[in-house]
């Protein structure tokens, strides 16, 4: 049988102010803003998308910016980090450029003895990394604020902290053809395609807190699959896991369901991608509507704030 899941699609998070969001990941992290939509559930909110040049599956970091939410708490039942990728040579550039604007990074830790992590926060307190390695062979993007040999690749890997890992093992290795490749102490890594942007940590974390949603937490991670003929098949064999029907998402369509520890999981198909409305030259630029929105384009315009891409302060 094909391989029906093929790695992370994209991860969603929710944030407080729209500017300060956009800042941070397109001025201090250099990632591209691909696209500035509307949240299909609420149109009254931001979606927006950062990725690499293209917004490749893998490299996609999306956000609701709810003005005033209220702040999450990372627990037990979450997706609590989200690491990207970079250069391992890179280590002393991103240390000086996160304090340069504000941030301050954990020192450096080393995991399975070949990735240097550094940890810090956005200003939601959103959990990140930067892994330092030598085996991503993807391009860099970022606006020529941050030279090409520094610039972020893409994703490395996620963290979800439960309370055993064997019931969210069982379901990645069972029905979402993943396999466990490494594990040490409490973490136990998971990946359908053994490369940085696929790994899926889960850390048993049976004394912390439940977490919390809200600003700074992860709304949902996707999973990647090819095509509607593999999302059919994938839903029809994670049908006991009750997932949605499938739904179009403009850019991709998706089903959702909740893995047993309580992480909203999402299988989107890798196309038709994010150029389908604008090209590639100029993702991100306008405000895109899903169709049954346009109705509302000038009243949104008048009620969303607005935002711009100001690379000159992150040089």
């Amino acid at each position: 049988m094909a391989q029906l899941i093929t790695g992370i699609h994209h991860i969603t998070a929710m944030a407080d102010d729209s500017q300060k969001n956009v800042d941070f990941y397109t001025g201090i992290l250099g990632l591209r803003l691909v696209k500035k939509t509307v949240n299909f559930d609420a149109p009254d909110v931001y979606h927006f998308y950062y990725g690499d040049e293209s917004g490749n599956p893998g490299s996609i970091l999306t956000f609701f910016p709810f003005q005033g939410i209220h702040k999450g708490r990372r627990g037990k039942g979450m997706l609590n980090t989200t690491s990207f990728s970079v250069p391992s040579a890179s280590l002393n550039y991103w240390q000086e450029r996160l304090m340069k604007f504000g941030v301050t990074p954990k020192p450096p830790q080393e995991r399975f003895e070949k990735e240097t992590v550094i940890y810090f926060e956005d200003q939601d307190g959103l959990g990140l990394e930067l892994v330092f390695n030598d085996a991503d062979s993807r391009p860099g993007f970022s606006y020529g604020q941050i030279p090409t040999e520094h610039a972020v690749k893409g994703f490395y890997n996620v963290e979800i902290w439960e309370e055993g890992y064997e019931r969210t093992a069982a379901l990645l290795t069972e029905q979402m053809d993943h396999k466990l490749i490494a594990e040490s102490g409490n973490r136990f890594r998971f990946a359908a395609n053994d490369s940085p942007g696929n790994y899926v940590d889960i850390l048993c974390s049976p004394d912390s807190l439940r977490g919390l949603s809200g600003g700074g937490t992860v709304h949902h991670i996707a999973f990647a699959t090819p095509d509607h003929a593999t999302q059919e098949a994938a839903r029809e064999k994670l049908r006991m896991m009750n997932p949605t029907p499938i739904l179009d998402r403009s850019y991709f369509t998706s089903i959702y369901f909740r893995e047993p520890g309580g992480v909203l999981f999402e299988i989107a198909t890798a196309g038709p991608g994010f150029a389908t409305d604008e090209t590639k030259d100029h993702l991100g630029e306008a405000l895109k509507l899903p169709l049954q929105y346009e109705p509302m384009r000038a009243e949104l315009n008048e009620s969303l704030p607005p935002v711009f891409v100001d690379i000159e302060k992150f040089r």
